[in-house]
């Protein structure tokens, strides 16, 4: 099980269960309707090896519809599971049982993707050092919700949004003609913002670094430039105060490598953009014997 994570913003989760649930169901379940309301059983089943993320989604979606089920989870969060596991337990009434199904097996399956794929990243870059981090690229309206995966799959968050951190990118460079006057320009209408400033060539990393920032992001820097970058940024006069981030051109392939070259952070739009979705199933009825 990875490090715990602190539990999502519950008034998040219940938006988006209330905005999914309004999807599927609308004005209601016409084929729930036609099953007798009584009490029942279901069991969760895990069809594929993963890291489990997204219980706080799958609960509010059941007792959005039956405030009294029960459900048993048999596994933590962020638990690396087995693929023939039985995750958890429900009981509750037969109709809201069923109508939550689709839901709350989409939330777990899209959650537990995010996090498994962070943790195949997390375990690749194991011991160099270097930290794991998402993007803005994730699902719309499932930002919160992909980046608390992330975070339960070992990995660390990158900026939220475009309210809580600068990040000064080629055009804003651009428009202010160097580095260092965007900078300027970002700490005096900013100052308490982090402020994260993309490089292109060793020049921009210098002026960065003497300007001072938070954080520097070397971009699509090929392995020689990426090596003297590390060597300029943990040298003197600068001696690793300011960390160093990869980003551009990341793959599975080529992540040891970039991390053992001495970075500090390699973030990764995959993370939350390409998801692979964990095989789940809810079945009604008691578990089978383990």
């Amino acid at each position: 099980m990875s490090a715990p994570v602190a539990p999502p913003d519950a008034a998040v989760v219940a938006a988006n269960v209330a905005a999914a649930l309004a999807e599927d169901i609308g004005p209601g379940d016409a084929t729930a309707l036609l099953l007798e309301d009584a009490a029942d059983e279901a069991y969760l089943l895990c069809k594929e090896d993963c890291v489990v993320a997204g219980r706080p989604w799958f609960d509010a979606c059941h007792r959005a519809l039956d405030p009294a089920v029960r459900i048993d989870w048999r596994c933590a969060e962020g638990d690396r599971i087995a693929k023939g596991t039985v995750i958890a337990t429900l009981q509750g009434h037969r109709r809201a049982l069923v109508s939550a199904e689709r839901a709350s097996l989409n939330f777990l399956q899209t959650l537990s993707g995010t996090a498994t794929t962070t943790a195949r990243h997390v375990d690749a870059v194991r011991g160099t050092g270097a930290a794991i981090l998402d993007t803005r690229k994730t699902l719309p309206g499932l930002r919160v919700a992909q980046k608390y995966a992330v975070r339960v799959g070992g990995g660390s968050n990158h900026r939220m949004a475009l309210y809580d951190a600068v990040m000064l990118k080629e055009n804003h460079i651009r428009a202010f003609g160097s580095v260092a006057a965007a900078i300027a320009r970002a700490r005096a209408l900013h100052p308490a913002l982090p402020l994260i400033v993309e490089v292109e060539t060793l020049d921009e990393l210098r002026q960065a670094l003497d300007t001072g920032c938070t954080r520097v992001l070397v971009d699509d820097f090929d392995p020689a430039m990426r090596r003297e970058a590390v060597r300029i940024a943990k040298g003197a006069p600068y001696h690793g105060r300011i960390p160093l981030e990869v980003s551009g051109g990341v793959d599975m392939a080529s992540l040891r490598a970039i991390a053992e070259d001495g970075v500090d952070c390699i973030s990764i739009g995959g993370l939350t953009k390409h998801v692979h979705a964990i095989d789940f199933s809810l079945k009604l009825g008691p578990p089978p014997p383990a």
